[in-house]
C-alpha cells in the first residue's frame, strides 16, 4: 500500500528574509492547495484497447529495390 503525500510531514527552508509564522503558514497553505489541485488533475489517458483489425494486421513491409539485382545475397 503507498502511503498517502498527504500524511508525510511538511519541510520548509527560508533562504531569505524573516518571514513572519502567519505569512509562513499562508505560503504553506497555498503551495498544499495548488499541489493538491495539480496532482488530482495530473491522470494518465486511458490506454485505448486495439482494434481486432490493428492486432490481425500485419506491418506493410518496405518495398523492394530493383537497382540491388540478386547479387546482394550471398548466402
Amino acid at each position: 500500500m503507498t502511503p498517502d503525500p498527504a500524511d508525510a510531514p511538511v519541510s520548509l527552508d527560508v533562504r531569505r528574509g524573516n518571514p513572519t509564522e502567519d505569512e509562513l503558514a499562508a505560503l504553506l497553505a497555498v503551495v498544499s492547495e495548488a499541489y493538491t489541485e495539480e496532482s488530482a488533475q495530473a491522470t494518465a489517458p486511458a490506454s485505448r484497447a486495439r482494434s481486432r483489425w490493428r492486432l490481425s494486421a500485419r506491418a506493410a513491409r518496405a518495398t523492394l529495390s530493383r537497382e540491388a539485382g540478386w547479387g546482394g545475397f550471398s548466402g
